[in-house]
């Protein structure tokens, strides 16, 4: 689909600055005057074929190539009966004064009063103007309006009509605007309000009249006031939220009575949530400090005041907001939503004192509630979490995920955020079933760009599905993703927690890609560095850092920060390698010094990873294991490590340790088995999109005396036959290898495909297939 916007520079609204490229980085297209030619031609279709080159270059020479010009002089020279020749080139400058400008003015008004406030009237409505609408804002009758529309239709302000009762319509959007401007200031303010009360007059709705609203001066009408909120409302509900700010900003300066001052304070914080953060909190506040007599216009307020205050750094804050408004509140409902909220930011707090308790309570409400409506049910998603946080097993974390979905999470609900429905797809993504996550993101972005949600939610969106794609393996995929959410980021602000997680996954991409340079850049061009966040990101920023100077070769540097993000997670009891790997990139950077110091690092971290149980963090411990290992226990760990990997839905975790068995086996003189290995590595590296580790497989093969064969694309994610049927008879718990005559070693490739194709691992199989259409032990298929 092609979309093509034309506007002139100087009627460009402030709401279009991003018509004009400024923000995107692309370049409008100018359209350059008509030619000479062009201009010729035009006159001799309208005027006649016998008009001469001297008149067509002094007709070219009067309009300076302006369509519209060139058009209206062209009716202009018909309707005179002027000859178009060289004699009568002389009269096209006086004609040419009257098209437009003062000119047009002029020749308005002496059409007569009736006719100049019905011009008036219909430069004020805009477009599709009906007749009695027009009348009513010029005060006229049906009669006077139809024949004073005659008169503009004959004068060629107005466009001819088939019918009487057709919308009037401006012969051009040049002669509307001249008209427009030629009405006093006074006259102009009076006829917007009266615009407004005759659109919600004839039905049309305050979303019709709030445009006129906007032109109108404050004079405290209450009327106003209402109409804009409701116009508010609706521009919101359409996805509108940037029209929606105008409309309150205006009610805010009308003013509104002091009951109702909160309300549009609390309206107008709403509908600039997480694009213009701080503006938000400073209305937020404002509001706060009102007199609000109703406790859940109160508590509205104070959800969407600590929602603001995290995504601006502020965690502490929102905690401490919460905390106290809890205190106060009298209705039981309310409290325990309150409680829910402080979980959730105490749970992204670096500097949370009390976490293990925290995680203590938190267990203690989640196992005994039920999920009977949304505040439960965030609840037991934020144990979800804290369990993923806290290595409890991965099947713990997937129990209360699924609980909390069962009775839905909304992304987009007015009331509500978004973060706990994104803790909940994390959950599914750490636990090895990103495919479950997509599904999960696909339907949270959609309902962010169907409410017109286009700052912080949907950079989160996107830079959160582009880290699921990165961790999939998919890196072409999630560099495409995080660059969409890093750009809506950068337009929210500097240093904000949204363009934190962008650059953070960007830098792990690029440096999955083999990219260094670049990722370095880009973290110097945003400042990513000290002082981190306050809040625990995902993944955390520190640790991005940390692995980005690892990757430069500033060991001495990656190992301080590693170590100090091991001070403030370890305490807190958030331990689960898979969501944030700080030891092990802490063990690669202790192997050159303290290489004892280094294995035990390692070690704890397949402790860790194996107490959550989840295949793609076991594997990624073991690979960095046998990286800081002795050589001659590399290849018995590694082997481990692509074992657990072909079990996992982590396709460049696996394409990482292939090529570092084979690279471990060549360097023992297996040159066979490092073959195999090394291929297999080489292929699946392709896949991935993992440039850097193209190479080094290709060297090794090189150095082995190989030669690298052809390369199978990857395809699509549709399971072939043999892949289906290994599938099958594996949740089944049936002997896949007998049945499709061939050993395990082929079935165990054949379910390794199977689980990067769908998402999930072994445990997760079932629901996957059921998902893509098809129940294990269909031949047909049901989809």
């Amino acid at each position: 689909m092609l979309l093509v916007v034309a506007y002139r520079p100087d009627e460009l609204p402030d709401e279009g600055i991003e018509f004009t490229g400024h923000r995107s980085g692309r370049r409008p297209h100018a359209l350059a005057p008509l030619t000479s030619s062009a201009v010729a031609r035009l006159v001799r279709d309208r005027v006649g074929a016998h008009a001469d080159d001297t008149f067509c270059r002094d007709f070219w020479n009067v309009t300076s190539g302006n369509p519209f010009e060139t058009v209206e002089l062209a009716a202009k020279v018909r309707d005179r009966g002027l000859e178009p020749t060289a004699d009568g080139a002389h009269e096209l400058r006086d004609l040419a004064a009257a098209l437009k400008g003062t000119g047009l003015v002029t020749r308005l008004e002496r059409l007569g009063p009736a006719t100049v406030r019905l011009a008036w009237a219909c430069a004020v409505l805009g477009t599709e103007i009906s007749p009695q609408l027009a009348g009513a804002v010029a005060g006229l009758g049906g009669e006077a309006v139809a024949e004073c529309a005659g008169r503009l239709r004959e004068a060629r302000v107005l466009a001819e009509t088939e019918g009487p009762d057709d919308p009037l319509q401006f012969v051009h959007p040049l002669i509307a605007t001249t008209v427009y401007r030629s009405i006093p200031a006074a006259t102009r303010v009076a006829l917007h309000g009266q615009a407004a009360w005759c659109v919600v007059d004839a039905g049309l709705g305050p979303t019709a009249a709030a445009r006129h609203l906007l032109e109108t001066h404050p004079e405290g009408d209450s009327w106003v006031v209402n109409q804009l909120r409701a116009a508010a409302g609706e521009n919101l509900r359409a996805g509108a939220p940037d029209a929606a700010r105008r409309f309150l900003a205006r009610a805010l300066r009308e003013p509104p009575a002091a009951d109702d001052r909160a309300a549009v304070l609390f309206e107008l914080g709403c509908s600039s949530l997480l694009t213009e953060p701080a503006t938000t909190v400073n209305h937020l506040r404002a509001a706060l400090e009102e007199p609000v007599a109703d406790p859940a216009l109160r508590h509205g307020i104070v959800y969407r005041l600590s929602q603001v205050l995290a995504h601006s750094d502020r965690l502490v804050e929102a905690s401490e907001l919460l905390g106290r408004e809890a205190r106060q509140a009298t209705d039981a409902r309310s409290r325990l939503r309150m409680q829910a909220e402080k979980f959730m930011w105490d749970a992204f707090r670096a500097d949370e004192p009390e976490s293990p308790a925290r995680s203590r309570r938190l267990t203690a409400l989640a196992d005994r509630l039920t999920g009977r409506d949304l505040t439960e049910r965030y609840i037991i998603g934020l144990r979800a979490w804290d369990a993923t946080l806290r290595a409890e097993p991965s099947s713990v974390a997937l129990r209360h995920a699924e609980r909390a979905l069962e009775g839905g999470l909304s992304w987009a609900d007015e009331s509500r955020g978004f973060e706990v429905p994104v803790l909940v797809a994390l959950t599914h993504l750490y636990a090895d079933r990103p495919g479950r996550a997509e599904e999960l993101f696909a339907a949270g972005t959609a309902e962010f760009e169907s409410q017109g949600w286009r700052g912080a939610h949907l950079s989160f969106a996107y830079t959160l599905q582009g880290y699921i794609r990165y961790r999939r393996g998919r890196l072409v995929e999630a560099e495409d993703f995080v660059r969409a959410g890093l750009r809506l980021a950068e337009r929210v602000g500097p240093r904000t927690p949204a363009q934190w997680y962008a650059v953070g996954v960007i830098i792990e991409v690029l440096l999955a890609r083999g990219r260094v340079e670049e990722a370095a850049r880009i973290a110097d061009s945003h400042d990513f560095g000290e002082p981190f966040p306050a809040a625990v990101t995902f993944p955390d920023s520190q640790t991005v850092h940390a692995e980005l100077l690892l990757a430069r070769g500033r060991t001495e540097e990656a190992a301080a920060e590693l170590a100090a993000v091991g001070r403030r997670l370890d305490p807190r009891g958030m331990r689960n390698p898979a969501w944030c790997p700080w030891q092990l990139h802490l063990a690669l950077a202790e192997s050159a010094t303290t290489p004892g110091r280094a294995r035990a690092t390692a070690q704890d971290a397949v402790a860790r990873a194996r107490q959550y149980g989840a295949p793609s963090a076991i594997g990624q411990a073991l690979r960095v294991t046998a990286e800081v290992s002795e050589p001659s226990e590399r290849v018995k760990l590694l082997e481990e490590s692509v074992d657990w990997l072909d079990q996992s839905p982590a396709a460049y975790e696996l394409a990482r340790s292939l090529v570092a068995l084979g690279v471990a086996l060549r360097r023992t003189e297996r040159a066979a088995e490092a073959a195999e290995h090394l291929y297999r590595g080489l292929e699946a590296a392709q896949d991935c999109g993992a440039d850097a580790l193209v190479e080094v497989a290709r060297a090794e093969l090189a150095a082995a005396g190989l030669r690298p064969r052809a390369l199978h694309p990857a395809g699509t994610d549709t399971l072939t036959a043999r892949e289906r049927t290994a599938a099958d008879l594996t949740v089944r718990d049936q002997d896949a290898a007998a049945v499709l005559g061939v050993d395990a070693t082929t079935v165990g490739r054949l379910l390794s495909a199977v689980y990067r194709k769908l998402g999930t691992d072994r445990t997760g199989l079932a629901q996957a297939l059921e998902n893509t259409g098809r129940h294990p032990g269909d031949p047909a298929g049901r989809g």
